[in-house]
């Protein structure tokens, strides 16, 4: 059985605003079409009665055209859910490589998102020095900035 990762989804309250934030911010690509999908065939792989989906998958950067996508979709009822934390069992954030924390730290706060914790940094042996800080995007959802030197 052949197998290759192709998606992480992520349920957004705005869908295109979450979408403009990943593509200003990390450089994903909007892979079209949009999507906007319905129907008892929703219905039933979602479990989500009368479930209604708007979105886009995001290519995410650094992989090339056939790379794996972030797909953030809303649907038309959403549910809360408690605030996520580093160790919150379950997916807990996407990571981002970049040449500067710091400065993407800053523009992830210019860009409506919040700090997690502090910029942090350490000498892993036979690795190199780890540079990261946990940030979160407009809706939440943590993202980690890394860079190794």
């Amino acid at each position: 059985m052949a197998i290759r990762y192709v998606h992480t989804n992520c349920i957004a309250r705005d869908w295109r605003a979450l979408a403009a934030f990943y593509v200003r911010l990390f450089d994903c690509k909007p892979v079209p079409p949009e999507r906007d999908l319905s129907g008892d065939w929703l219905d039933a792989a979602t479990g989500v009665k009368d479930s209604h989906i708007t979105g886009v998958h995001l290519r995410l950067p650094g992989h090339g055209d056939t790379g794996p996508t972030l797909e953030i979709f809303a649907y038309d009822a959403v549910t809360d859910r408690p605030d996520v934390a580093a160790n919150t069992p379950g997916f807990a954030h996407i990571a981002f490589l970049v040449d500067d924390v710091a400065a993407m730290a800053e523009e992830v706060l210019a860009a409506g998102g919040s700090a997690v914790g502090e910029l942090a940094s350490r000498d892993v042996p036979g690795v190199g020095r780890l540079e990261f800080r946990y940030m979160r995007d407009p809706e939440g959802n943590m993202v980690e900035l890394l860079c190794w030197k």
